[in-house]
C-alpha cells in the first residue's frame, strides 16, 4: 500500500490526505460556537474502494479529540456512518 501523507488545512477549512503529489480525499467542515460539522467527505474517483475515506476520517477525529474542544456534528451520510461503525468514538458527538 502506497504512503498517504494527512494534513489539516484550517484555512481551507478541510482535512487531506495525499499520495506524493495527488489529492486522494477531502473532509470539509465548518465551526459554529463549540461545534464543528463535517459536512463532506470525498474521495477522488481512481483512489476510491479501498477504505481511503475511513482513513480521513478517523484521522480528522483523533485530530479533533487530541486538539480541540469541538463537539462533532456528523452532517455527511459517510461520517454518520463511520461513527455508527466507531461507537466508541460517539462521546465525541454533538448531543
Amino acid at each position: 500500500m502506497p504512503d498517504h501523507d494527512f494534513a489539516h488545512e484550517p484555512d481551507a477549512r478541510r482535512y487531506v490526505m495525499r499520495e506524493g503529489d495527488r489529492l486522494v480525499g477531502v473532509l470539509d467542515y465548518s465551526i459554529l460556537g463549540n461545534t464543528i460539522a463535517l459536512t463532506r467527505a470525498f474521495t477522488q474517483p481512481p483512489f476510491r474502494g479501498h477504505g481511503y475515506a475511513a482513513e480521513l476520517v478517523e484521522f480528522a477525529v483523533d485530530d479533533l479529540e487530541t486538539s480541540t474542544a469541538y463537539r462533532i456534528v456528523p452532517n455527511c451520510w459517510y461520517v454518520a456512518a463511520w461513527f455508527e461503525r466507531h461507537p466508541e468514538h460517539a462521546a465525541l458527538l454533538s448531543r
